[in-house]
């Protein structure tokens, strides 16, 4: 695959397993604005030798699982199969490309043996593994083309993958995000778009923008606006469009019947206790004192040292 930038960063370990590496490799791609826009962060290509088995590894680190999703959205080759390495990986005629957290590998020749990818995610610098956007899920299955579907998240990646939508329409100073996908209908291929908003009232004020756009028909579901322009089957895309829906997670949160009656029962028993304890305390100083000063008049023989002095005056 003929992608990259011209950088290099400090991404593989010297050795992997029985694995030694050899020497870096700068990679060059003319589509820098692209990777701008997810985010691209570093890239380091090498190439990996353990005796008869070498393999070549290319890995490119964006700054969050977003970028790198989308990235590999946009180079797995179109007849690639899915692969089990993670959720994320293809199988390509000559190796696999796949997105681990903020990361996107290709590895070509001799595909190493599982562990040797353990390795690999623990030495890896700059780890990100936040969730990726659930938008993933929205795209209706029925028809869609595998390895179709591309993530967008800017002008540039817009202008690449739904060209017939403007920037200002898809308003990104919003937060917008956008998914779409191809589909074979009798007529030709359709491409649908759909739009996430962070809110539902935003979807609705932007659908109005969309339905503007020549030859479009749209849909709100939530905060969605699902989208095709000119497509070559009106039929088709009403019922893509029809499969595009919103599930919204309502978590109630209910107040736990609680008996009052135990927790009054306990603090008039603690009251009772403290009491006690209490009594038994001034009972024990109260006999201390009266002891001390029993002591007290036996060791001045029998005169008290707190009588009160009187001196018998008279008139």
């Amino acid at each position: 695959m003929a992608i990259g930038v011209s950088a290099r960063a400090a991404i593989f370990p010297d050795s992997l397993k029985n694995y030694q590496k050899g020497a870096v490799k700068t990679i060059l791609t003319p589509d820098t604005a692209l990777l701008n826009e997810y985010g691209l962060d570093a890239v380091e290509q090498a190439a990996y030798h353990d005796g008869p088995k070498p393999f070549n590894a290319t890995a490119w680190r964006f700054h969050d699982t977003t970028g790198a999703m989308a990235f590999f959205e946009s180079v797995r080759p179109a007849g690639a199969k899915p692969d089990k390495i993670t959720n994320l990986a293809v199988r390509t005629s000559d190796g696999v490309i796949f997105a681990y957290a903020n990361y996107v590998f290709e590895i070509t020749g001799n595909l190493p043996a599982p562990d040797v990818f353990t390795e690999l995610y623990d030495h890896l610098p700059k780890l990100e593994q936040s969730p990726l956007p659930a938008l993933l899920g929205n795209l209706p299955p029925d028809g869609l083309i595998p390895n179709s579907q591309r993530y967008i998240v800017g002008p540039v990646s817009l202008d690449h993958f739904d060209p017939k939508i403007a920037p200002s329409v898809a308003a990104f100073h919003l937060g917008t995000e956008a998914i779409t996908g191809k589909y074979q209908t009798r007529k030709g291929l359709l491409t649908l778009g759909i739009f996430d908003f962070p809110t539902p009232n935003l979807a609705r004020d932007r659908i109005q923008e969309f339905q503007k756009i020549p030859g479009a028909i749209a849909k709100r579901a939530g905060p969605l606006v699902a989208v095709t322009v000119d497509p070559p089957d009106a039929d088709a895309a009403e019922r893509v469009l029809s499969e595009v829906h919103y599930e919204t997670n309502i978590t109630l949160n209910e107040q736990v019947p609680v008996n009052d009656t135990i927790p009054k029962i306990k603090f008039i028993l603690n009251v009772f206790i403290f009491s006690g304890l209490l009594i038994v305390l001034c009972l024990v100083a109260g006999l201390a004192y009266g002891g001390f000063r029993v002591l007290m008049r036996k060791m001045n023989r029998g005169e008290d040292p707190d009588a009160m002095i009187t001196l018998h005056l008279g008139k």
